[in-house]
């Protein structure tokens, strides 16, 4: 039921992660899902490039480039840059996420973003459905993956989206309550 997808959706972190490999036809089913998010216009702007097995490590490669590029020598951690790369490495696969301007502009860019934030909903609460849990992360250097990333004129990446099989007992969300965020005119 979409209630109970909605309510047990919860971020799941590599290192809850299992061993298993997750196939090619599940992360399909994924982005299947992830395409019919609601956009205005049809614009569709969700993009996503997929990083799985060996070239989880190419994508190692890309963070350690643009970490190294984008943090001031005075900011760098190793301790960061190991943790980002320990993250990629004990996950089935690495989605980054990112969205394709419309060329004609012909919405405002927060509703692209919006709807490629929508597709993310989407793949995430299927990814529930399947046993497999993942969350979404957007560290700062990834403006520095352009190139990279093989990015289209107008496409930016939003972050990324770590994937892998999850095999422990049911995570526990809390939220405040709903009347604490409403104002009924």
């Amino acid at each position: 039921m979409l209630k109970d997808a909605i309510l047990n959706r919860r971020s799941v972190f590599p290192n809850q992660f299992s061993d298993k490999k997750i196939a090619k036809d599940q992360i399909n089913e994924l982005l299947e899902m992830a395409n019919w998010a609601p956009t205005h216009r049809k614009t569709q702007p969700w993009r996503f490039k997929v990083f799985k097995d060996d070239a989880l490590s190419l994508l190692a490669d890309f963070v350690t480039k643009a970490y190294t590029k984008d943090t001031p020598a005075d900011k760098f951690s190793d301790f960061k840059l190991k943790k980002s790369i320990q993250k990629i490495e004990t996950s089935g696969a690495v989605i980054a996420i990112c969205m394709q301007r419309d060329p004609k502009s012909s919405i405002p860019e927060w509703e692209e973003v919006a709807a490629t934030a929508m597709a993310v909903q989407n793949l995430w609460l299927m990814a529930g459905e399947m046993g497999l849990g993942g969350y979404w992360s957007s560290p700062g250097y990834t403006k520095e993956m352009n190139v990279d990333l093989k990015l289209e004129e107008g496409e930016r990446c939003l972050g990324f989206f770590y994937l892998g099989v999850y095999e422990g007992e049911q995570l526990i969300g809390e939220r405040d309550t709903v009347a604490s965020k409403t104002t009924w005119f």
